[in-house]
């Protein structure tokens, strides 16, 4: 039988490898490393190059007024990006119950200051209302799938607790997604731009969230279980 120790560890009888534990910790690496380089080049450039010319160079001008919530919001991020695939790591979970704990209150914490900032960045946005409104949605997405996800675990509902912080995720890593399409590939080369920007503000959360939605529904009508 597992036993958890005061310390908040699980005991060595305790610890079992759940199924395709290989692929889950390859996919939770994979997800980590890509975040890890998106902080690298995106993120950093603004700690780096802190002034009104830099912002320039980065298409952001329009942001050098608000640069006080755009740090923050980039920060706040930063922080959801690199510490939701802990969340997702069954062994972690299992062996450092307590620090799992912690930096899930970190992720959702970070989340909420994200939204909020972006809020204010929506608002007073120079690329038009269609990608303000945009980035509205998203934030609002953004905030509520970390509402959902604290609720379910205040109530102590712990499966769709997993499944929302899933959701959560997904939203955070529209950050990536977003660049992704504006950048490379062939989504890259759409015109006008402004049309891009707009369309990849609602793609880089919409479609994956929806992916996302039909392979937790399918988890439930394979696997009764997890409905309860």
């Amino acid at each position: 039988m597992s036993s958890v120790s005061a310390s908040g560890h699980l005991s060595a009888s305790g610890r079992k490898k759940t199924p395709h534990f290989a692929l889950k910790l390859f996919g939770s690496a994979a997800i980590l490393i890509v975040a890890v380089l998106f902080v690298l080049k995106y993120v950093f450039r603004y700690y780096l190059h802190y002034s009104q010319a830099g912002f320039n160079d980065f298409a952001a001008p329009n942001y050098w007024p608000m640069r006080g919530w755009l740090l923050m919001h980039i920060t706040a991020g930063m922080v959801a990006l690199l510490t939701g695939p802990w969340q997702f790591w069954t062994d972690f979970r299992a062996r450092y119950v307590r620090l799992h704990r912690w930096t899930g209150r970190v992720f959702l914490s970070s989340v909420a200051v994200g939204a909020l900032c972006a809020y204010r960045m929506a608002a007073g946005t120079t690329f038009g209302w269609g990608f303000g409104f945009g980035l509205g949605v998203l934030a609002s997405a953004w905030l509520t799938t970390a509402a959902m996800a604290y609720y379910a675990i205040l109530r102590r509902r712990i499966q769709i607790h997993k499944e929302w912080m899933v959701r959560t995720y997904v939203v955070t890593f529209a950050f990536v997604t977003f660049r992704v399409l504006t950048e490379y590939g062939p989504t890259s080369h759409l015109r006008p731009y402004d049309d891009l920007m707009v369309t990849a503000t609602w793609a880089s959360w919409v479609l994956p969230l929806l992916a996302t939605e039909v392979i937790l529904q399918l988890r439930r009508m394979r696997s009764p279980g997890l409905s309860n």
